[in-house]
């Protein structure tokens, strides 16, 4: 079975029904999929709330997420070390570690960041 780590935009516009996530809708949607968010995309999620740049209910977010049979994935000591030794490619670190969970479980990391591709063949651009 194909895993999947959902970036915190491309969960944001699946569940928004945005067109940008066309391309991998049926992807995320297939019975031959586990679909993983991070508690990174959630703790992004709580920043953008706080500083007024998101409106969005993480209570009933993490309720969606659970009807969807999404997977939590947490930070590990092994994700931290993958994170450490990523080239310092890219300046958001939200993303890279969601590279670097990516890396260490291993999974597929879907986004719409092309320039993740730079670091691994697991990325998946959209």
């Amino acid at each position: 079975m194909m895993q999947v780590l959902l970036d915190t935009n491309v969960l944001l516009w699946y569940f928004w029904g945005s067109d940008r996530v066309n391309t991998v809708k049926d992807l995320i949607s297939s019975d031959e999929v586990d679909v993983f968010y991070s508690v990174v995309s959630l703790w992004e999620m709580a920043i953008k709330t706080r500083a007024g740049k998101l409106d969005i209910d993480l209570d009933k977010l993490s309720s969606i997420f659970k009807k969807y049979q999404f997977n939590e994935l947490p930070i590990t000591g092994n994700c931290i070390k993958a994170y450490l030794e990523l080239p310092h490619l890219h300046k958001d670190p939200f993303d890279h570690i969601l590279l670097a969970q990516a890396i260490t479980h291993p999974m597929r990391l879907i986004t719409s960041d092309s320039t993740l591709a730079d670091y691994s063949s697991l990325v998946m651009a959209i």
